[in-house]
């Protein structure tokens, strides 16, 4: 069974920095992208962070470039978000998605993790 649990979540000050994990079971981890996606009240799903199978190529949504950091360990099958210089626009709860790179497997969502920036 495919499980993606996200951690790392909480309140904060604006300014302040924090790092979100989604750690991935059930799967092979080399055999996915991986990426960050977040949905505020009242709002669409946003694209955050994207980064490929390897690590070699990362893209970030307009809103968090120069600001938030995406990475990954294949060995403890976990891709990080590191979210720097944090805004009230930031609140959101924010899901990881893992994205098959075959055609006959499906995406995976996780439940996604609260973040909430005071300013």
């Amino acid at each position: 069974q495919v499980q993606l649990v996200e951690s790392g979540g909480g309140l904060v000050q604006a300014g302040d920095s924090r790092r979100l994990s989604c750690a991935a079971s059930g799967l092979t981890f080399s055999n996915y992208n991986m990426g960050w996606f977040r949905q505020a009240p009242g709002k669409e799903r946003e694209f955050v962070a994207a980064i490929s199978w390897s690590g070699g190529s990362t893209y970030y949504g307009d809103s968090v470039k120069g600001r938030f950091t995406i990475s990954r360990d294949n060995a403890k099958n976990t891709v990080y978000l590191q979210m720097n210089s944090l805004k009230p626009e930031d609140t959101a709860v924010y899901y990881c998605k893992a994205t098959s790179l075959g055609s006959s497997s499906p995406d995976y969502w996780g439940q996604g993790t609260q973040v909430t920036v005071s300013s």
